[in-house]
């Protein structure tokens, strides 16, 4: 704080030694003696002090004075201000924002005098209130002259912040409301804390001692100016620098210069954004494109991808159908995942693609997000930006080797891995399972469910019917072990033979007759009796024995037609030929049989009346 005295003040103390230079000549001449020789006698002394008193300089309370540092203390500074005593200063008004004093022994510095008493010659200096009516006149200058100030914010208050223009010990401290930082919403005011920033004083009362500050008004005048610069020189394709402002869930505000253009989520990457927080942060500074702008709105779209090329501009060439692709899975569907092959490229692999013979219910059985797969491309779609994926086909289809190794009529023996009610699974090979169909369990049995025969894990021998390899259907028979039954039954039931079984089934419409095991025959109910029968329901009983004559047989359709009333019309016609052979003999014999054959007709009414009795 050196040389801080004004031209005056020096006048000053120059004319104050020259006088008691001048009042010590006059004291040797009158005396007649040289200073060397002579002492002053008494009454010259009394003159001499006189002179001396009016030598002494006149202060002014509230004057800016000039001084001195002789001394600087623990508690005090003391200045030398060519007064008869030292002014003492406390060292608190000297230290900085370090606690450390600001003036050194042998500086020369501006005080104010705030008080002074001639008689007592009682001194009270300021240096802190000096710097503080410079700072304040600095102050009112920038407010009346709305020029920016610089300071610290240096605290938190309720409603804003509290501001230090200037640093200690030639500070004032103002205030900076919460609304006057930014132009846009402050979310952490702790943020701004130990910042500098350039402030206009909105308002000033040195009497109040209150000072406010606004950063916003400064920053609205900038971004003003600079918004009108921008105007006159934006167009579309333009590449520009920007400043991330805000992020929201569809995309980012950048700054391009006093204008906030929108950079959409999907105007960020040829590639996939989750979020655009995941991509920028506010304070971010960008290049990007202008893609539009509307200069009558103010609104301009802004975009990134765009400075580089369409990745899809080559994807026939990198990625050819039948080539292997290595990628990471992105993002997974019900329907399957979609790999990132590059930024902007994203294949997908259908859940059909995924296995050879598993079966899968959700892609994530399979893959997880984030893992690295290896594909083979199946199919390019470059205008609808489409790339079909195969993850099965990195491995050979086993069903081409199910073929070779099981040709049809090949028996294999497997476990049972399920039971339907439609079926038996037999397990193949890995992954592929053999179906035995209800229809293909037996030749000849009626069964209701297969797990009537067969349960999970039981091992069961059957013969290949079919391989499907384009539905992936592998067909198995266990029938096919033996022999069809069937197709011994013309040889063994031709027509016109006779048969008695047991009745299995007694329906509306006939009844079924039990030849052998598994092999049935069925007597129409047209076919139980000469008469018309309406139902034979009441007439005949499961368990019960009955013979039957052989009509009809087909082995395919494995169907075997019986009659009961052409068996007996086959009986009548047989008694006829033997009477008409014995109508030789006596006449008596002809009467008996004829006597026989009509008490056999007159029983077989009479049970045909008690059926209907009972049927009504």
């Amino acid at each position: 704080m050196e040389n801080m005295a004004t031209e005056t003040q020096k006048n000053v103390m120059g004319e104050e030694d020259n006088a008691l230079h001048e009042l010590q000549e006059e004291a040797n001449v009158s005396s007649g003696s040289s200073p060397e020789d002579e002492d002053l006698n008494e009454a010259d002394m009394t003159q001499f002090e006189e002179y001396f008193e009016q030598s002494i300089p006149s202060f002014q309370q509230g004057e800016v004075i000039s001084g001195k540092v002789v001394g600087v203390g623990e508690e005090a500074v003391l200045v030398d201000i060519g007064y008869k005593s030292e002014g003492h200063i406390p060292i608190a008004e000297f230290l900085d924002d370090d606690n450390r004093p600001c003036v050194s022994v042998g500086d020369t510095i501006d005080i104010l005098l705030e008080r002074w008493n001639p008689e007592t010659g009682a001194l009270k200096l300021s240096f802190q209130k000096l710097l503080k009516r410079q700072i304040w006149n600095a102050v009112i200058d920038a407010h009346e002259n709305e020029t920016p100030i610089k300071g610290k914010v240096i605290g938190r208050v309720k409603g804003g912040m509290t501001f230090q223009i200037g640093n200690r010990p030639k500070s004032l401290t103002a205030f900076l409301p919460l609304s006057q930082i930014e132009v846009g919403q402050v979310n952490d005011p702790n943020s701004y804390l130990d910042k500098e920033l350039e402030c206009l004083v909105i308002k000033c009362n040195r009497k109040k001692q209150n000072i406010v500050v606004s950063r916003r008004t400064l920053l609205e005048k900038e971004i003003a100016k600079k918004r009108e610069e921008t105007l006159s020189s934006l167009e579309e394709g333009q590449e520009r620098e920007g400043t991330v402002k805000n992020i929201t869930d569809y995309g980012a505000f950048v700054d391009i210069g006093g204008i906030d253009g929108l950079l959409h989520v999907t105007d960020m990457s040829w590639g996939r954004v989750e979020h655009p927080s995941k991509v920028f942060k506010v304070g971010d500074k960008i290049k990007v494109k202008v893609l539009s702008f509307d200069k009558e709105a103010g609104k301009v779209s802004l975009g990134i991808k765009q400075l580089t090329e369409d990745p899809w501009e080559r994807v026939e060439e990198k990625y050819p159908v039948e080539s292997r692709v290595s990628g990471r899975i992105v993002s997974l569907t019900d329907y399957g995942a979609f790999v990132e092959l590059e930024e902007g490229v994203e294949g997908l692999i259908h859940i059909s693609e995924m296995s050879w013979t598993k079966k899968i219910r959700h892609p994530s059985k399979i893959v997880s997000k984030g893992d690295t797969v290896e594909a083979v491309v199946l199919k390019v779609d470059k205008d609808a930006k489409r790339i079909s994926l195969g993850l099965k086909q990195i491995e050979p289809n086993p069903w081409d080797i199910v073929e070779e190794r099981y040709p049809v009529g090949t028996v294999i023996e497997g476990k049972v891995k399920n039971v339907t009610d439609f079926g038996v699974f037999i397990g193949i090979a890995e992954g592929i399972d053999g179906l035995v169909h209800v229809s293909d369990l037996s030749w000849n049995k009626r069964i209701g469910h297969p797990k009537e025969l067969y349960k999970k894990g039981q091992t069961i021998r059957a013969v290949v019917l079919n391989i499907d390899r384009e539905k992936e259907r592998f067909s198995l028979g266990v029938k096919q072990l033996v022999p069809d039954p069937w197709s011994t039954v013309p040889e063994k039931y031709p027509i016109g033979s006779r048969i008695t079984g047991k009745i299995t089934n007694v329906t509306d419409f006939g009844v079924f007759v039990e030849l052998e095991d598994g092999i049935e025959g069925l007597v129409h109910v047209s076919e139980l009796a000469d008469k018309k029968i309406k139902s034979p329901v009441g007439l005949y009983e499961v368990g019960q024995e009955i013979t039957a004559k052989v009509i009809n047989v087909s082995a395919d359709e494995r169907r075997i037609g019986l009659s009961v009333k052409r068996m007996k019309e086959d009986e009548e016609k047989g008694i006829y030929e033997e009477y008409s052979t014995k109508s030789k003999g006596a006449s008596t014999t002809l009467g008996s049989l004829l006597q026989e054959e009509l008490k056999q007709k007159a029983l077989e009414a009479e049970h045909t009346e008690q059926t209907e009795q009972t049927e009504q």
